[in-house]
């Protein structure tokens, strides 16, 4: 058989087209295919070994890892072959999330610091040491923190907003519940905090005025929003030029007694999402990451975004 026909054979399959499409650009490992579109290693691993057999795709090892990468350098007919396949990838309907995400692995990898906040973070647990708690970091990196202007959206009760304005020169915690609203305005007065305010609101319009405060958050908030795109624009809109928006929600899950349990209008979000909201909203430097994985059924995931409004 002909290395043409070969070629046209693996290339009529629309996941070979999509993996293709991935490795025109950039070489990129098995984990970050994953990544990127939400499909096992195996069915990778397979798909690609497929590829390297008639020669579109070749392998590099770095260590434990393997990096694959489109042949680009291939002649006559197969180079159309090569050309129509990636145009035929550009129609397939995960294109543009693909597209996302690509962009946000690719970023990643310059992140360095990140890369070693997580290996510290994955020893923090394994061993014990008198006094050393997550609780007593998160202490620690509050007294680090500038004194700030931040809006708490979708505050709840407001425990988020206490800590801050133990720190930050002004906290406002925003919620659209009257009943727990003023519940967290008596504690804060009971407590003494009078740099933290409640007031009632919604997400996608909170009452807060354009270019008002430094930082948004939205702590497992988002999913409650009706429009969360209009939500992060709305977040846009409050901020100072600098200002930054950050984001702790759950990753795109199944878990369909959320709806009725928690109230939750979306069952999570994945980062390709998050990523398009933010972009469009006009966010620059954006980051996405996942910071936790429970254990237990239905072993939630959260993820961390941020993104920043450019300086005038």
């Amino acid at each position: 058989m002909s290395s043409t026909i070969k070629a046209f054979r693996v290339l009529s399959d629309p996941t070979r087209l999509r993996l293709m499409a991935l490795l025109a650009g950039d070489e990129l490992s098995v984990h970050e295919l994953q990544e990127i579109t939400r499909m096992g290693q195996s069915r990778i691993s397979t798909h690609l070994g497929l590829l390297q057999e008639t020669g579109l795709v070749s392998c590099r090892r770095e260590g434990k890892r393997s990096y694959y990468r489109l042949v680009s350098q291939s002649k006559g007919v197969l180079a159309d072959v090569l050309t129509v396949s990636l145009r035929a990838a550009e129609e397939l309907p995960e294109q543009s999330d693909d597209a996302v995400n690509l962009r946000r692995v690719l970023r990643r990898r310059q992140e360095q610091a990140e890369v070693l906040f997580n290996q510290v973070a994955g020893r923090f647990d394994r061993v014990y040491g008198p006094g050393r708690s997550w609780q007593a970091f998160g202490h620690l990196l509050l007294r680090i923190l500038p004194p700030l202007e931040v809006a708490d959206l979708g505050a709840g009760e407001g425990l988020l907003s206490e800590l801050l304005a133990r720190r930050c020169k002004r906290v406002i915690a925003v919620d659209n519940s009257e009943k727990i609203v003023a519940f967290g305005a008596r504690k804060a007065k009971k407590n003494g905090l009078k740099n933290l305010e409640f007031r009632l609101g919604d997400l996608q319009d909170p009452p807060l005025e354009p270019g008002s405060v430094d930082l948004v958050i939205l702590s497992q908030a988002l999913h409650h929003a009706q429009d969360p795109a209009k939500a992060l624009t709305a977040a846009y809109r409050v901020l100072r030029p600098g200002g930054s928006v950050m984001i702790l929600d759950l990753l795109k899950h199944r878990f369909e007694q959320a709806h009725e349990l928690y109230g939750d209008r979306w069952l999570g979000f994945s980062e390709g999402e998050l990523q398009r909201w933010l972009e469009t909203a006009g966010y620059k430097q954006v980051e996405i990451t996942i910071v936790a994985r429970e254990e237990e059924p239905p072993h939630f995931q959260t993820l961390l975004a941020g993104g920043q409004k450019p300086a005038r």
